[in-house]
């Protein structure tokens, strides 16, 4: 099993930044791709940003210019760069890990809660 832990959520205004950072250990050979997702209140769970352990990556339109994944080996650990934010990114963002055959490992969530 993979553990992830996620840290950097907060409270911001509208244009503003924020960092999060997931923390992955365990069996993370197993790892295909690590992805963000969030979920605002009363809808559902969407994808965020994926990266892929081959180095690409994917984003949801709506975040598409605005938010950067990246990944640092060496740690171990996934980061969502979010700048421009938007009263509409105010969601609970979730670190997740792909490890194969639709399997998924999930982190605890942190709050990010833009003002406008």
């Amino acid at each position: 099993q993979v553990r992830l832990v996620e840290s950097g959520g907060g409270l911001v205004q509208a244009g503003g930044s924020l960092r999060l950072s997931c923390a992955a250990s365990g069996t993370i050979f197993r790892i295909n791709a690590m992805d963000w997702y969030r979920q605002a209140p009363g809808k559902q769970r969407e994808l965020v940003a994926r990266c892929f352990s081959g180095g690409g990556t994917h984003y949801a339109d709506s975040v598409k210019g605005r938010f950067t994944i990246s990944r640092d080996n060496a740690k171990n650990t996934v980061y969502l760069q979010m700048n421009s934010l938007k009263p509409e990114d105010t969601a609970v963002y979730y670190c997740a890990a792909a490890t194969g055959s639709g399997n998924y490992d999930w982190g605890q969530g942190t709050q990010v809660t833009v003002s406008s």
